[in-house]
Parts: C-alpha cells; sequence; structure tokens
C-alpha cells in the first residue's frame, strides 16, 4: 500500500508540474524546448523528450540530417491493443563502459507511464562503431494492477523521402532478412503501399529464420534496426510505407503474452539502430562484426572452398552410377575441381541408407564411388538434407522421440520432400546425426557436404515431451548449436572439408552462418538474386569469403557467368553429357556450350575474385545506374557493371591516386587508361561490363 500510495503522490505532483508549465508556456513547444537527453557519436544523433519520445539525425560527410520526427519509438502494447507509448521523464544518469564492443558510453533515461509502468532505456554508444546505437530497454510495473502486455516494439523509426528522389526511382530501397516461401528478394525496392512484417520465425511450414536485420535507405542515408542477441530471437520487422502515409517506417518487434503483476519486470532484447551512407553494405558489415566481438566469428576458409564446381543434379534424383562416372572426365577438361552427387543416392530422407540399385554392394560401392572422383582429379562432396524424416523410414518408427512436435503433440512438415522435422536440440538428433557425418567423412571419404533444404535455415518451437526443453523456444535457439556440432565433426576427421549449406532461396540465417565454410545463391530465381544475395552474404561473412554463384543453369538465360565471376562468386554447373536423354537431355553439353562454358571457368580461375576484397561500400546497388560491384585484388580493381542496355558514363570509385590500364577482361580489350582515385568512363554494353584496372607503373 505504501508503493501505491507514493506512486499516486507521485503522479500527482507530475501532473501539476506538467499543468503548471503549460499555463506558463506558450500554446505551442518546439521540439528543442522539449528535449532532455541527447545521445550522440560522431555519425548519429539520438534525441529524447519529455515523452521519452526519440528522433534519429545522421552525419554524413559533416553534415547533420534529421531522418524523421519525434515519435513513439519504444513502447508496449497491452491486451485489448492499447499502446502505451507515453512516459514521463523522471532522470537519467551517464556512466563510461569498457566491454567486448570497446570503450563506449552508456546513458539509462528513465519515465514512468500513467498506468504505473516504470520504462527504463539503457543507449550505449561505441568509439568502434560511430554510426550504431544499442538499446536495452525493461518495463517494471509499479502501479496497483496487473499489466497485460502482448507486445514490446523498439526502435520504431520513420525515414522521411529524400529531396532529390525523381519519378524515375523508387523512394527507398530495402534490404529485409526474413524467409518467404516465395522465395523474394532479399534486396527491393519499396514505393507507397509496401508492407512487410519480416518474422524471424515461420512464415510457412518449412520457411523461416533468417538476418534479424531491416534496412531502408534512400539515396543520400538509411538508417537499419535489428537485433544483437547471440541466439535467434523470434521476433519481427515490419517495414511499413502506407499509401496515406509521407515517410516509411521501420521497427522492431516481439509478440508474447507477458502479464505483470506489482513489481514484475519485462525486458527486451538487445538491439540497436544504425545510420549509413549509401546502401545497406555498411549495416552488414558493421553487424557482422559486432557479432564477431560478441564470439560469433567466421569459420577458417580452406582454399578449397572456392574451386569452381560440377554438379549431378543435372542428372536428377534418378541418375544412373555410371552416367555420373562418365561425366567427370569432362568436368575435369573443362576446368571444375569439385564434383558433387546430390539427392538421389538415399532410400529416405532420415535413414540415409545406401539406394541399392545404384550401389549394390552398400558401403563398399560408395567407398569406390568416391575413390574414382578423385582418380578423375576432383575432391568429392555429398548432398545430405538433415533434420527431416521421411514418412514410413525405420528412423520414425524407432526413433519417434527425435520429432519436432508443436504444442498440439502435431509434427511439422517439411513439404518439399514431404518429410517431418527433427529436433536440432535433442541430444538424440545431435548424436545420429554426428554420426552420419563420420560415415560421409570419415568411412565413405568425401571432402565436403552439400548440405540441402529451407527447412535448414529456422525451425518452429518444440513441445515434444521427450525432449524436456527448458522453454519450447529452444529449438530455435538452439540450431546453430547443431550446425555447430556438424562442422566440428567433419573437420575433426578432415580439417580441410568443406561444409556448404544451401537453404533454397530463404534468407540466410546469420547465426547458422559461423559453422559453414561456403554459401550458395540457393536456388535463384534470378541473376539479379544472384548479385544481391552475393553482396548480402560478404557482408555478413567477410569481403573474401566463398559465395557459391550456383549451377549457372538457374541464372539469367542459364549462360549468365558473368553475374558470379563479377561479384566475386564461385562458378558451377551441372551440365550433363551430349548422349543424356530424358530430363537430363535439357543441360546437356553441346560443342558450343562446352566452348563457353570453358572460356568462363577459365577466366574465373585466372582472376580467382573470390579471393579479393569485395568493396560493398562504394556503390549503392539500388540508387547507383548502372547497377555496380567492385573488388579490389593484390594491386588491381575489377569493377563489374550490369543493366539490360547502357550507353552512358560509368564512375570508377575506390582506386588508389595514379594511372591505371583498363582492359574488359571478358574480352581482351583495351579500353585506355584512368586516374584515380575516381575516374569516369563512356561505355555501351549489354547485359554486362567487366573491367580490370592495372596500375601503370611510375605514373
Amino acid at each position: 500500500m505504501k508503493k501505491h500510495y507514493l506512486y499516486n503522490v507521485f503522479m500527482c505532483i507530475v501532473s501539476a508540474s506538467f499543468l503548471v508549465s503549460c499555463a506558463q508556456q506558450s500554446s505551442v513547444t518546439s521540439d528543442e524546448d522539449n528535449i532532455v537527453y541527447s545521445v550522440e557519436s560522431p555519425a548519429i544523433k539520438i534525441e529524447f523528450n519529455k515523452q521519452l519520445y526519440s528522433r534519429v539525425s545522421a552525419t554524413v560527410h559533416g553534415n547533420q540530417t534529421k531522418l524523421d520526427e519525434f515519435q513513439p519509438s519504444e513502447y508496449v502494447v497491452t491486451h485489448g491493443g492499447k499502446r502505451i507509448t507515453e512516459f514521463t521523464f523522471t532522470d537519467k544518469k551517464t556512466s563510461n563502459i569498457n566491454n567486448e564492443l570497446g570503450q563506449g558510453t552508456q546513458v539509462e533515461i528513465n519515465g514512468i507511464s500513467a498506468e504505473g509502468l516504470t520504462k527504463k532505456t539503457i543507449v550505449s554508444t561505441y568509439q568502434r562503431y560511430p554510426t550504431m546505437a544499442f538499446f536495452e530497454v525493461s518495463y517494471t510495473n509499479t502501479g496497483a494492477d496487473n499489466i497485460k502486455i502482448i507486445k514490446w516494439v523498439n526502435n520504431h523509426y520513420a525515414l522521411i523521402p529524400g529531396n532529390s528522389t525523381s519519378n524515375s526511382q523508387p523512394a527507398y530501397w530495402s534490404y529485409q532478412g526474413a524467409s518467404y516461401e516465395d522465395r523474394r528478394d532479399w534486396v527491393t525496392p519499396i514505393t507507397q503501399g509496401y508492407s512487410q512484417q519480416n518474422y524471424m520465425g515461420m512464415n510457412a511450414s518449412d520457411y523461416g529464420g533468417g538476418t534479424a536485420i531491416v534496412d531502408l535507405w534512400r539515396k543520400d542515408i538509411g538508417l537499419a534496426v535489428g537485433h544483437v542477441e547471440t541466439s535467434p530471437k523470434l521476433v519481427s520487422l515490419p517495414l511499413n510505407y502506407p499509401q496515406d502515409q509521407t515517410a516509411a517506417t521501420i521497427q522492431i518487434e516481439l509478440e508474447k503474452n507477458t502479464e505483470l503483476q506489482t513489481g514484475e519486470s519485462l525486458k527486451t532484447v538487445q538491439t540497436f539502430v544504425n545510420v549509413h551512407h549509401k546502401d545497406y553494405y555498411a549495416t552488414l558489415k558493421n553487424y557482422r562484426n559486432v557479432m564477431a566481438d560478441k564470439g560469433l566469428k567466421m569459420a577458417d576458409i580452406p582454399d578449397s572452398a572456392y574451386d569452381p564446381i560440377w554438379c549431378a543434379w543435372g542428372y536428377d534424383r534418378n541418375f544412373d552410377v555410371d552416367e555420373v562416372l562418365g561425366t567427370l572426365e569432362k568436368a575435369k577438361e573443362m576446368g571444375l575441381e569439385w564434383a558433387v552427387l546430390d539427392d538421389g543416392w538415399q532410400t529416405a530422407e532420415g535413414d540415409w541408407y545406401l539406394d541399392r540399385k545404384k550401389f549394390p554392394n552398400g558401403d563398399k560401392d560408395m567407398k569406390a564411388f568416391v575413390s574414382k572422383i578423385h582418380q578423375a582429379g576432383l575432391k568429392s562432396k555429398l548432398w545430405w538434407a538433415p533434420l527431416a524424416v521421411d514418412p514410413g523410414t525405420d528412423l520414425l518408427h524407432d526413433h519417434s522421440d527425435m520429432l519436432l512436435l508443436d504444442e498440439n503433440g502435431a509434427v511439422q512438415d517439411v513439404t518439399w520432400w514431404n518429410s517431418f522435422y527433427l529436433c536440432p536440440a535433442y541430444e538424440g538428433t545431435i548424436e545420429y546425426s554426428k554420426a552420419l557425418v563420420r560415415k560421409m567423412i570419415g568411412e565413405w571419404g568425401y571432402e565436403g557436404l552439400k548440405i540441402d533444404g529451407q527447412h535448414l535455415n529456422g525451425v518452429a518451437p518444440c513441445y515434444n515431451p521427450a525432449h524436456n526443453h527448458a522453454y519450447p523456444e529452444e529449438s530455435v535457439e538452439k540450431l546453430a548449436e547443431f550446425w555447430e556440432e556438424m562442422i566440428k565433426t567433419a573437420q575433426e576427421i578432415n580439417p580441410e572439408a568443406v561444409v556448404e549449406i544451401c537453404p533454397c532461396g530463404t534468407s540466410y540465417a546469420f547465426h547458422n552462418l559461423p559453422f559453414m565454410n561456403q554459401t550458395v545463391s540457393s536456388d535463384p530465381l534470378s541473376s539479379w538474386q544472384i548479385r544481391h544475395k552475393g553482396k548480402t552474404l560478404k557482408g555478413l561473412m567477410g569481403e573474401s569469403s566463398p559465395y557459391f554463384g550456383d549451377h549457372v543453369e538457374l541464372s539469367d538465360n542459364a549462360n549468365d557467368f558473368a553475374s558470379s565471376v563479377g561479384i566475386g562468386g564461385i562458378v558451377g554447373t551441372k551440365f550433363t553429357m551430349p548422349s543424356s536423354t530424358g530430363t537430363a537431355a535439357e543441360f546437356a553439353l553441346d560443342a558450343e556450350k562446352e566452348k563457353v562454358w570453358a572460356k568462363w571457368i577459365d577466366i574465373y580461375k585466372n582472376k580467382m575474385l573470390p579471393k579479393g576484397i569485395y568493396l560493398g561500400e562504394l556503390y549503392d546497388i539500388g540508387f547507383d545506374l548502372p547497377e555496380t560491384h567492385a573488388i579490389q585484388k593484390d594491386n588491381r580493381m575489377y569493377y563489374a557493371f550490369y543493366a539490360k542496355d547502357w550507353n552512358g558514363e560509368v564512375e570508377l570509385r575506390g582506386l588508389q591516386k595514379g594511372k591505371y590500364q583498363i582492359k574488359d577482361y571478358v574480352n581482351n580489350v583495351e579500353l585506355g587508361t584512368a586516374v584515380g582515385p575516381v575516374a569516369k568512363l563512356d561505355v555501351n554494353f549489354t547485359g554486362y561490363l567487366l573491367l580490370e584496372l592495372v596500375p601503370i607503373m611510375g605514373k
């Protein structure tokens, strides 16, 4: 009772003071008069007013720009849909900090709502990350009544359209890290009427997970929010640009029913806001470095992860073993260095017994098959789809305890293979899967794994009572630990093992990335997807990370090697032999195709651009025309331009001072010289133009 009485007295004093203040002022109070605190670093400024609303400003090239007006940025929604957004400022305190992110400053800002909900907002900035601010928000019920909270929201901001937006370009571009069944673009223009929820859980039965970042940018400036927890969280990051609104908004939120009794608290996850110039790449790079500081560092990369790839998937799952073996010599002759045995070697997802129609002598035949790949001078990789079990399998019959179950005890479907999910956080699933890795790498002799399936990116909460989970979301949060066990097991046998995870069109879940050493464009629907997924994964995984552009047959016109080569992607193909029949005939290698394929594979191996430094911050993938990518390797610069048709000027950024010789390295044509640090060149091309700039010594 004493606490309630003091709270009521406090609110009366606050209300009375506010009324007196209003009576003494004019009817309109300026935003500046209302500011109680500003969090500032060299590039970002966040101002809080007396209601603990905030607004963000960014400094680019010495000029500070307000990105939005004051609005509720951190708040909760109660049962019935009421938003508690106003928290009367009470006090603040500032301190210096030094932790895994380095030296910085931390401010704690407190306020209280009319309902008796006390809000504590801790904002941290760091010298190492001048464009970012990190938020930890908590709410404590200091009122007399219970408060039922159904959702919290952090970092709700608007980004008003820029003044320079032309009718020929959208108001904004965006990167959104969620996964959807239609395998939509990760990078997309934003116009009025657009809305996407970006839920990090399951957006379809077997499509979920992703990278918890939404980035919205206009031509001159950009704004991103996300979370920096070291395990996945079931948050959403909605991006909305309604027809009746003048600005697009982004935020991060979590829906979960919580009833706070008096004295109880609710804490959000740690979130961030980042400001930047040009596109989203700077956000991803910052995020990757922050997560590395927190312990999520990318895996070491063996040289073989960069080698070009031939995959037997052109023969489909009904392949003939002799047909596959008969293609190896041609693959080697064309300069390819990996041979991948794809889906179809097994009897079923889950059992992973060898198909005796293809391997009648079982393990003996598989070992002999791998030996023949090696005799052909190629490295071997095997397809595998863990965490799935088919109906009717021995595994399902004998180990139904491995199943991931929902709150009603029902299985979770993996629709592509008509399978069911296994729980990645269950010890039985982990040990069974590790045993399979030991067989594939240790006994059969494969040097790599092609781990495949959209269901690998994220899973639903698990309610299987046999697993004794501390909470259902353990399955979600421990998926990355499952992948960690798989790569550790593979590399205990072969330290150079290549582990590729292909989540089939889904937006890669960042927390899984440290536990693979090769990514892939993952069944791209267009060459545009190959390129922007490449830029995304270079940002998330590293400027020299091995990104496979997937089979060239999945690119535009089924022959666009330029989209992989130009951005620093690994090339590959699933060609079949000229004598192929049935579905395999679609990918048959004729004389003309062989000539073109061999030329591009040779260009790839000669330049080896994935080992260069992808310079993702030089060009805006949305607003800069033509679309441009740049790579620095040794003392040379490489540029890749893409457009349906282009006749005009292009800009060569990122050069050192001095003179360069310009060459179209695909057609081996000299195009003149350029002088750094920025040069311009008139060009005319259709589809693509790939340039190499070599310093002219002594100039």
